[in-house]
């Protein structure tokens, strides 16, 4: 239940600023993502509920890393009311090498190989990689993410805006919990 649970947890996150490649939804992707520059860990600053995120009270993050195989090893984790860590570990893949904005997710695998896979598009990153946020063409998903555990009122609302512009339903985003969680640093209960 773990690993399918944290199934789209926070995907990930590339590079570049709102681009102009549209999907079938009309979902816009950045213009390009810089693997390199995309991993790293990841703070959830907001998210629209799913229900395999339900376990979560906090502390939600995603570290990414470039395998030799050109794939991403995605390791969510994120605290329960409880303070217990719940870790799931999966893999994504570039399925749009022209942006590498669009990439599938998957957290079941099956003698090596990755099914079930979900939609990850990155739609919004900031010029220096500082947030980045991450959609799904229905537009019933969308994680906001930042390389802190915060981000500034005012980035924050050009977020909303931008996805206000993009179809979202802003007033579905949820904060999450980093205070509790990350006061003594990365992955800590207090």
């Amino acid at each position: 239940m773990n690993k399918k649970a944290l199934v789209a947890l926070l995907g990930g996150v590339a590079l570049g600023t709102i681009g102009t490649t549209a999907g079938a939804s009309g979902l816009r992707v950045v213009s390009h993502v810089d693997l390199g520059r995309y991993v790293g860990t990841w703070y959830q600053i907001a998210s629209i509920p799913a229900s395999f995120q339900s376990f979560c009270a906090g502390g939600t993050t995603a570290t990414y890393t470039v395998l030799e195989n050109g794939q991403v090893e995605v390791q969510n984790q994120c605290y329960t009311s409880t303070g217990e860590r719940r870790k799931a570990v999966g893999r994504a893949w570039v399925s749009d090498k022209t942006t590498n904005a669009r990439l599938k997710v998957s957290f079941v695998s099956l003698f090596g190989w990755w099914l079930f896979s979900a939609d990850y598009w990155i739609i919004d990153l900031g010029h220096r990689y500082e947030y980045a946020v991450v959609g799904h063409p229905s537009r019933n998903y969308g994680w906001i993410l930042s390389r802190t555990p915060t981000l500034p009122p005012d980035v924050l609302a050009g977020i909303r805006s931008r996805l206000a512009a993009q179809g979202y339903d802003v007033s579905r985003f949820r904060l999450t919990d980093q205070s509790r969680f990350v006061a003594r640093g990365e992955g800590r209960t207090p």
